[in-house]
């Protein structure tokens, strides 16, 4: 009978390394990251996803729409709405992503996409893998970026998390080898660190940060996390005026809250679990997860996303209304950034520190207490259309 679990096991172990074996392949014959700026047109696709998705995705394409205005009329920035990755539609279809919406995704250029459902146990959803996951791979979105600002507490993070690599690559294919072991699988390879890594040194050297700090936990996970440990020192080698320091997972979510340390931090780059965990930290001090907005880039797509969930009660008790948007519309900052309108995306960001940091005029509260997420998106672009918005966000900034 052991024999036969052992047999089993080795087996299913083995299709998992010929998969990952065939998948560093086709990293290897990568193109460079697309040119934006070089394209006639630009797909954006929209997709409004479970729960309370389709209300704030509805509102952060308007936000889009309202500063892209004249390049829609022109023709170059063309919509497109994708209604297919529900949990009702991937369900039936027992799918991550059905095959027809995984077709209308690669059509586009970048995806602007609403929270899905993540099936677990217990719930009425079939054991389907992680829409997000799914499409990181069939994408190949690498680096999930996610910055944290907060100028009053000496925070100016960037979050390069690994994206289709670590303990998620592979986490619905697991198995139980008997009843009594049940066993799970973390994957590393050199190209995926090699790129990740990369990417946050780039960053750093560009935008003048100047230090990458790699976050692991080598000292315990030796081969995985050694392998991407022993990466970013040898990348590091070819960024001589970017300092590099690395620091353990545990002690680092420790760190993070630290007054006295937590502003030497500038770019982290850590492998996938570690930076799911600490960007949903970090974003706490910027005021949760409701305000953070991540980036999913590889070299032929991107995708920018809210950080949290879908909130299905919320929409259960007829609240859906009044969901924040605020984390999608800063996410929908970074799609304008990626595709080459940083002026536009930085005006945005103004405006959301404004609406959300200083100001308030409005106040978003889950509930009809507080307003609904169209009356915040129309404080949003009311606020972007002030003539002196930079003068106005240096007020507040420096009052505050």
């Amino acid at each position: 009978m052991i024999e036969q679990q052992i047999e089993r096991a080795k087996e299913h172990f083995g299709e998992l390394v010929k998969e990952q074996l065939e998948r560093i392949e086709r990293m290897k014959v990568q193109k460079d990251f697309t040119d934006y700026k070089a394209k006639e047109k630009i797909i954006i696709g929209v997709v409004g996803g479970d729960g309370i998705g389709p209300f704030i995705t509805a509102e952060a394409k308007r936000v889009l729409a309202f500063l892209l205005s004249e390049d829609i009329k022109k023709g170059r920035i063309i919509f497109k709405e994708i209604d297919g990755l529900t949990i009702e539609n991937r369900a039936a279809c027992g799918k991550a992503i059905p095959d027809d919406v995984l077709a209308e995704l690669k059509s586009c250029d970048v995806i602007l996409k609403g929270p899905t459902t993540t099936p677990r146990e217990g719930d009425q959803w079939p054991n389907i893998e992680s829409a997000n996951v799914a499409m990181r791979r069939e994408l190949d979105l690498f680096a999930n970026v996610r910055p944290v600002s907060v100028p009053e507490k000496g925070i100016d993070w960037t979050f390069y998390r690994e994206n289709t690599e670590g303990a998620y690559a592979i986490g619905s294919k697991g198995i139980h080898v008997n009843e009594d072991l049940a066993i799970d699988f973390t994957v590393t390879t050199q190209e995926g660190s090699d790129r990740i890594i990369k990417a946050a040194f780039d960053y750093a050297e560009k935008s003048g940060k100047n230090k990458v700090t790699v976050v692991t936990k080598a000292n315990v996970i030796k081969t995985t996390d050694g392998k991407f440990l022993d990466a970013a020192k040898a990348i590091a080698k070819n960024y001589p005026t970017v300092e590099m320091d690395d620091w353990y997972i545990d002690i680092m979510t420790a760190k993070l809250v630290d007054e006295k340390r937590r502003s030497q931090f500038k770019v982290m780059v850590l492998p996938n679990l570690y930076g799911d965990i600490l960007t949903d930290e970090a974003a706490e001090f910027q005021g949760g997860v409701g305000t953070a907005g991540s980036a999913n880039i590889g070299k032929q797509y991107a995708m920018f996303e809210a950080v949290h969930g879908s909130a299905p009660r919320m929409v259960a008790e007829g609240r859906g209304q009044y969901a924040d948007p605020c984390s999608i519309i800063r996410g929908a900052g970074m799609l304008l950034g990626h595709i080459g309108y940083q002026e536009k995306a930085d005006q945005l960001q103004k405006a959301l520190d404004i609406c959300g940091l200083y100001e308030k005029k409005l106040v978003l509260t889950g509930r009809d207490t507080g307003a609904t997420g169209a009356e915040y998106a129309d404080y949003v672009m009311e606020t972007l259309s002030h003539p002196n918005l930079d003068e106005s966000y240096a007020k507040w900034s420096k009052t505050n």
